[in-house]
Order: C-alpha cells, then sequence, then structure tokens
C-alpha cells in the first residue's frame, strides 16, 4: 500500500528515508533514522515496531542483514511484511512478504533499497531506483524525493496518494542529536503530496539558510563593512528570500547585519523592501539593542 526508499550518501555520510501512499498520516508509522545509526521502512501491513528495534539493534553493534532477520525470525506475520534496512556502513537489507498485496517488490544497489507494495505496475521501485541513481551529484533529500516521483509517474499506488514523508539524518552521532537531524518533513493529508512535499523542502532549506545566521554567531559579534563573512551571510539571505517571496524575514536581517556594520544606507533600502509586505518589522530593529545584536546608534535605523 506504499512505496519507500532509504539510502545513504557514500561521500556525506548522510541516511534517509522517504515515503508516500494513500494512507493518512504515513510518516508517523512507515519512516524511522537515527543519525549515526541507520534507516528503517515498514509497510504493507506494517509493524512500527521494526523501526525503533530495527534502530535499537543497529545501534548496539548489528548490520541491517543481522537486524533484519532477528526481526523477521521473532514475527509470525513475517509474510505480510514489506521492511527495509539501511546501517551506518551503507549495508543494506529489504524483506517483501509472500503475503504483501501485488504488485509488490523491491530492488537493491550500493547503500540504497527501494520498495513497494499495492502498485498498479511491476515496474515501480525499478523506476523508483532509476529516479535514484539518475539524480546523483545532488543533496540526499533531493535524490530521495526524485525517487518518489519516479514512482508516481511509474503508476504509483493502485489506490492514489494521500500522505508523504522524508527524513534525513547525519551519518554520525554526537552530543546534540537534535542537530544531525537534517530534514524531517510530514505531509499528512493532501490531495497532491509529492508535490506539497518539495515545497516544503524548499521552504526547509531555505529557512536552513536564515536559521545558519542565528548559529553562527555573526549576529553577536561585530561586523566590518567589508568583511567576507558579511557578504557570504548576505548572500545566503538573498538566496533564502528568493524562495520564500512575500516573507521578507530575510531582507530584514540584511537591513540588520548592513546596520551593524555601518553601511546605513543599504539598511535603509533593505529594511524599505522588507517593510512592503509587513510594516511592523521598524517596531523590532528597537528590540534589538538589549539583546546585543544592534547598538543605540544603529537602532536609530528603525525610525527612518
Amino acid at each position: 500500500m506504499t512505496y519507500s526508499i532509504v539510502a545513504r550518501d557514500p561521500i556525506t555520510g548522510f541516511m534517509g528515508v522517504a515515503v508516500q501512499s494513500h494512507y493518512f498520516a504515513v510518516g508517523r508509522v512507515v519512516t524511522w533514522a537515527e543519525a549515526g545509526v541507520g534507516a528503517v521502512a515498514t509497510q504493507s501491513i506494517p509493524e512500527p515496531a521494526y523501526g525503533p528495534r530495527g534502530l535499537d539493534r543497529m545501534r548496539n553493534g548489528d548490520s541491517a542483514p543481522a537486524a533484519l532477520e532477528a526481526l523477521l525470525d521473532a514475527d509470525p506475520l513475517r509474510g505480510l511484511r514489506q521492511v527495509a534496512m539501511l546501517d551506518a556502513n551503507g549495508e543494506t537489507a529489504v524483506h517483501t512478504g509472500d503475503g504483501c498485496l501485488a504488485a509488490a517488490g523491491h530492488a537493491v544497489a550500493r547503500e540504497v533499497s527501494v520498495q513497494a507494495n499495492l502498485m498498479e505496475r511491476n515496474t515501480v521501485w525499478r523506476a523508483m531506483l532509476r529516479g535514484f541513481e539518475d539524480s546523483q551529484g545532488r543533496e540526499l533529500w533531493w535524490r530521495l524525493l526524485a525517487a518518489l516521483e519516479a514512482a508516481e509517474c511509474e503508476g504509483g499506488d493502485l489506490r492514489g496518494k494521500q500522505s508523504a514523508a522524508l527524513l534525513v539524518v547525519s551519518g554520525s552521532r554526537s552530543e546534540a542529536p537534535w542537530a544531525q537531524r537534517l530534514v524531517d518533513l510530514r505531509v499528512d493529508d493532501h490531495p497532491d503530496p509529492l508535490a506539497e512535499l518539495r515545497r516544503l523542502l524548499d521552504l526547509d532549506r531555505a529557512f536552513d539558510r536564515l536559521g545558519q545566521l542565528f548559529v553562527g554567531g555573526l549576529l553577536f559579534e561585530p561586523i566590518r563593512a567589508d568583511a567576507p563573512e558579511l557578504e557570504r551571510a548576505l548572500g545566503e539571505l538573498e538566496a533564502a528570500q528568493q524562495v520564500l517571496g512575500a516573507n521578507r524575514e530575510p531582507t530584514f536581517w540584511q537591513a540588520v547585519l548592513l546596520a551593524k556594520a555601518g553601511r546605513l544606507d543599504d539598511a535603509r533600502e533593505r529594511l524599505r523592501h522588507a517593510c512592503e509586505t509587513n510594516p511592523r518589522w521598524p517596531l523590532l530593529i528597537g528590540r534589538l539593542v538589549p539583546a546585543g545584536i544592534l547598538s543605540r546608534d544603529a537602532a536609530a535605523l528603525g525610525k527612518t
């Protein structure tokens, strides 16, 4: 009743899992991943426990094949399951039970497994693999989405479409696991979930660019007017703005950075542009002084 993909990027080590189905909120059932451990997709007549239990076994040293074999051996309904696992070394394992509704099957290649059941045609999983391989060179999240879109172009779920999910994690563990969850998007109910997932992924990447401004420390440091890091930040914010359209928050923060650097004329121009869609942005300027982001002199920008 679902098609999915688990894959690893051999260069970055990033691991991900993505899915679409004619099923409400499919992401809460099918997609599981943990940084530095692996990724799991559990579907058909799904047993969600394959997700956390598979990750637990891989976290404790099992390869993906060993983890999947152990869980299948303990499952009396294994014939109804379709499960794929990927470990942090890029090893994959996949099972399509004899009782999975046709068309059902899977295909594997280096560091990737695609699987599907209740498809219109038995060519779906091979089309998914081609879609993934043909997108080589792009970030993992875009390649996972390309595989899903290839499945839909091949006919997809016999029943139609309703929800989708995309989850990508880092290939290494750290003391800050929240920072290792790189993309985590769900479309729970939508007439065109893949189109919506692509829209959200565009926004996610734009807001990631915006977010780097806050975690990178530039806002809280003195900035020279000709500093290379200022130009890089302004460029990243401009790229984010191209995606966000009427949401002019990246433009506002361009104004703030320019004001910090003493480029007040440029800052005023950026602030005016931001105010075209939200005239309240100047109210925030003065509130940045107590936070140490702007000096009182630079905060006068909001009064002009």
